[in-house]
């Protein structure tokens, strides 16, 4: 059994996304960042780092309990316990290439474009023009990647795709203002389009509904989810 540690935002579904392509049983246990419940011991004992995704495998390596936080360290452990979605022996370079792109690339730079342009005060027009910039750059690498191309390893759907997947379905909030967020990257979105058609697409994006997480963005929500703002 799987316990698989979550918050509605794009890391953690991609784990969602695997978990439901992979049919893997899995308890879903609700973390809501907005009222700090990451910093609480009990889940800082599954991640150090204090963040959503984690998993707790029960049935991990010689039968022991395991932890493994970080989305890509998850993904990566699921699709070698299960033996899928990591494409033919051959493209394991260029699969762990487009996953350290997602990690280090695309979604720090997500992430830091939904908060200048959300959350952070007025005048931040330097940061707010450098994420965007540097987000469309992204988009651009993908699309041209794309171009021909069914996945983006191989000739198959694997756990790069489902990284990506997870920042592209915030693609919407990250380009603010735009009106078809993927309309300059036609590659790119044909792609997306593909992925999340899939109807294990369709349950992720269903993960964790019944559950109420909060949403208004008080002072309390910006203590928990930006700690480093304030004083210890």
């Amino acid at each position: 059994m799987i316990r698989f540690y979550f918050h509605p935002t794009p890391n953690p579904a991609k784990v969602a996304l695997f978990l439901e392509e992979a049919n893997l049983e899995y308890e879903l246990v609700p973390v809501d960042t907005s009222k700090g419940e990451q910093h609480l011991p009990a889940f800082r004992a599954v991640n150090p780092n204090g963040k959503v995704p984690a998993i707790i495998d029960s049935e991990g390596p010689g039968g022991v309990p395991a932890r493994v936080f970080d989305s890509t360290a998850i993904l990566l452990y699921l699709a070698e316990k299960t033996g899928r979605f990591m494409g033919a022996p051959q493209d394991k370079p260029e699969l762990l290439s487009w996953l350290a792109f997602i990690a280090s690339g695309l979604g720090p730079f997500s992430g830091q474009a939904v908060h200048f342009q959300y959350a952070a005060p007025e005048g931040n027009d330097y940061a707010v023009n450098r994420y965007r910039r540097e987000i469309e750059r992204h988009y651009e690498v993908l699309d041209q990647h794309l171009a021909g191309r069914q996945y983006l390893v191989g000739d198959s759907y694997t756990i790069a795709d489902m990284a990506t997947w997870g920042w592209l379905i915030r693609a919407p909030r990250v380009m603010k203002g735009t009106p078809d967020a993927l309309a300059a990257y036609p590659h790119l979105k044909s792609w997306f389009e593909r992925v999340d058609a899939r109807p294990a697409a369709a349950r992720a994006r269903e993960v964790g509904k019944e559950h109420s997480f909060k949403k208004d963005l008080d002072e309390a929500a910006r203590r928990a989810l930006f700690p480093s703002n304030y004083p210890k």
